[in-house]
């Protein structure tokens, strides 16, 4: 067996399953099979392996299901790929094959299912990584943060849970001006390359990753920019994200067996649960609607779902994910985001007031600079909500970093019959490479920033009630 050329990259887990992505390779017309086989940390003896058939239209990858884990337990895990001699093989018949499996071992661990315990989690997006001709150029730059974020992982308490990438994971359109790349197979060297990087390799290897897309991951403010002709575009980013993006995430629900049902997708935006804490990761960019009599940055289908959730979920701290701010609003390109659609952000708004929902954090990227911010309501006491916004991992030169002065701070950001919605900086906005390191203890939300190198740079606490 061979180890993954892309891969593994752990993706959903729980208390009892994991998915991991591993990508192969062609051989000729000989069929490819990806397998996985673990055990706890600890033990001498394997379990059986899984296997599943890899395919070019999914660029080679597949996603192995976990079953019948053992609760908040450290696990080992091998993953490799081959292509056996007979054109022949099933998914059944390789496992009675004698295979050499890769050395390589790597770690996972399942979720507890306890309640009122501290949970952490670090969160980043816009990851810059330049390709020219299909080659990233000085890769080691846009790769250098993971390692910080892997040390931070190997030493922190409590344990980091998961790793949210909340948007632009892949620049499909960095060079735009001079020589886009439209075509799936140059959509794919760019995933191919901007997930082999060996920091960010290692750290999805054994850190449970969740991703979620913005623009870039098919063309700078999609769909405001969208030409006549991009439809091919489109379709193609889209192939190449739910091969690499999707394809590991709650998105996708399991058969009758236990694996990914890859023949049914209905949407990006999905949940999941760690202990007594949730998360909404919204899809607040495929699903817009850019017309004036209706203008959506989250479809009718996901914003109920969204609001069902947030009234009816018992979880004690619920994130929402949203690529693009929710709030402060930048005082340009503040369309983009949730300030271009005012009505929906105050519906959202109106339902966690009016319900009394606690501990809500809004959670995004997108704008290349990191900052948290409280929302309240100037006749309703009670009503709180925070936003925790983390970007860029690793930025472009030719892109400007986000300052205090970028936002609109002086105004409310919504007035309303029953009263206004003013918001105010709770800490420094950060002006660097950066990534977020969230912990949800009793009484709070710490937040601390830290530089490419791992340096904490800001450390914010957010009340919980």
């Amino acid at each position: 067996m061979f180890k993954p050329t892309v891969g593994p990259i752990l993706g959903h887990v729980t208390t009892n399953h994991a998915r991991i992505f591993i990508r192969g390779e062609h051989n000729g017309n000989t069929p490819a099979f990806a397998g996985v086989r673990y055990r706890m940390s600890g033990e001498e003896r394997w379990s059986s392996a899984t296997f599943v058939k890899l395919d070019a239209f999914s660029d080679m990858s597949a996603v192995v299901t976990l079953n019948n884990l053992s609760e908040d337990t450290e696990h080992e895990y091998q993953a490799g790929w081959f292509s056996p001699m007979s054109p022949a093989h099933t998914v059944e018949s390789v496992a009675e094959l004698p295979l050499q499996w890769p050395r390589t071992t790597y770690r996972l661990r399942t979720r507890s299912g306890k309640r009122a315990q501290p949970r952490a989690y670090v969160v980043g997006s816009c990851r810059y990584l330049r390709m020219t001709a299909g080659i990233a150029s000085m890769p080691a730059l846009g790769d250098r943060i993971f390692a910080s974020i892997h040390r931070l992982t190997l030493d922190a308490h409590p344990p980091v849970s998961a790793m949210l990438m909340t948007g632009d994971q892949v620049y499909v359109d960095d060079l735009n001006r001079i020589a886009p790349d439209r075509e799936h197979q140059e959509i794919l060297e760019k995933y191919r390359a901007a997930f082999s990087q060996p920091n960010i390799r290692q750290l999805m290897s054994g850190t449970s990753t969740y991703m979620i897309l913005d623009d870039h991951e098919i063309e700078d403010n999609w769909p405001a920019n969208a030409g006549k002709n991009d439809h091919e575009l489109f379709r193609n980013a889209m192939a190449a994200y739910e091969s690499y993006q999707v394809s590991h995430s709650p998105a996708h629900a399991l058969t009758d067996d236990l694996k990914i049902n890859r023949a049914k997708l209905e949407h990006y935006w999905y949940q999941f649960s760690d202990g007594d804490i949730e998360w909404f990761v919204t899809d607040s960019r495929t699903r817009r609607n850019l017309s004036a009599d209706d203008r959506r940055i989250l479809d009718e289908e996901q914003e109920q779902a969204l609001l069902k959730w947030l009234i009816h979920s018992p979880a004690r701290v619920k994130f929402v994910v949203t690529s693009v701010m929710f709030y402060p609003d930048r005082k340009l390109y503040g369309d983009d985001a949730w300030r271009g659609f005012p009505e929906q952000r105050l519906r959202l708004l109106e339902t966690i007031r009016r319900h009394r929902i606690r501990n809500v954090v809004f959670v995004s990227g997108d704008v290349h600079g990191s900052l948290t911010a409280r929302l309240s309501h100037s006749e309703d006491p009670d009503f709180e909500v925070h936003t925790v916004v983390s970007s860029p991992l690793h930025n472009s030169k030719l892109l400007p970093y986000a300052k205090a002065s970028t936002f609109i701070l002086d105004k409310p950001l919504a007035r309303t019959a029953t009263g206004d919605y003013r918001h105010e900086l709770t800490g420094q906005v950060i002006s660097q490479d950066n990534f977020a390191h969230l912990v949800v203890e009793a009484e709070r939300l710490q937040v601390h920033y830290h530089d490419r190198d791992g340096k904490r740079l800001q450390s914010v606490s957010l009340p919980l009630r």
